[in-house]
């Protein structure tokens, strides 16, 4: 078996309970990682620490907080004590035209998809710079490298925080420090079922010829899988991967058409 080399180390996985979050939590418990697990709703974050402890035998600390604000924030850190490895995630800010949004609508989408990264990354940074190890990953969205129209201050937020990070991941590579980011595209999360259903209504068609739709407009001609993008966010954050730094990769089953 592959050992990445993070048997025992502290993970920090936000809005852990579902989806992508939980994918990545569950491929870094499965690799020997131990975890502190964040997210909003207490039952929904017992339930998905639970399978993770019963199913890979790691400690499994669950933290039921909001990570967009200071409070929850100092809640997750508290509960870690030394952090080896952040999986910074939150939630996208909704869609919209441009025109109807506000200093507030901004700043509350920066807060969630930026502002709250920083802070747990300026937390966690120098202890990781001291200890000559840490993973950074942030995910993100596939709009980072190609913009949705409709998703303004979710490009523009994740955007700010891809720049910063792109900055600092040259600042601290030389301390086995690494920062990464992961773009999913679209994957079979509670997320894309909202999509999906919100689609069908809209067109008047059935949710399965929407998803059909989604599925065979992808290259793959399917949608990705969380364990696909967990395994990705473990494989960034396995101690062999000290070489890759400042990069964001994207997947998305090859729907942006780029040679790079």
């Amino acid at each position: 078996m592959l050992d990445f080399g993070i048997a025992g180390k502290t993970a920090v996985v936000c809005a852990s309970s579902k989806g992508l979050g939980y994918g990545c939590a569950d491929a870094l418990a499965a690799v020997g990682a131990n975890l502190v697990m964040n997210a909003r709703t207490p039952e929904t974050l017992a339930a998905a620490a639970a399978r993770i402890r019963d199913a890979h035998g790691v400690e499994v600390k669950e933290v039921p907080a909001d990570i967009t604000t200071p409070e929850g924030r100092a809640a997750v850190l508290e509960a870690a004590g030394h952090v080896d490895i952040l999986v910074n995630n939150a939630g996208g800010p909704p869609p919209g035209d441009f025109r109807d949004w506000t200093r507030e609508t901004w700043i509350t989408a920066l807060d969630a998809n930026m502002l709250a990264a920083f802070e747990l990354i300026k937390a966690v940074v120098d202890p990781m710079i001291d200890n000559r190890f840490g993973r950074i990953v942030n995910i993100t969205s596939g709009s980072v490298k190609s913009p949705i129209a409709q998703l303004g201050l979710s490009n523009g937020a994740r955007a700010a925080l891809t720049g910063f990070c792109a900055g600092l991941a040259r600042q601290v590579a030389q301390h086995n420090v690494t920062v990464n980011g992961l773009l999913p595209g679209q994957f079979n999360t509670d997320r894309i079922e909202s999509l999906i259903n919100a689609t069908a209504e809209r067109e008047g068609r059935s949710s399965a010829e929407v998803r059909d739709t989604f599925e065979q407009r992808n290259p793959a001609k399917r949608l990705g899988e969380i364990k696909e993008f967990g395994f990705a966010c473990a494989w960034m954050c396995s101690a062999h991967s000290g070489y890759l730094t400042g990069q964001n990769i994207l997947i998305d089953g090859g729907s942006f058409n780029s040679t790079m």
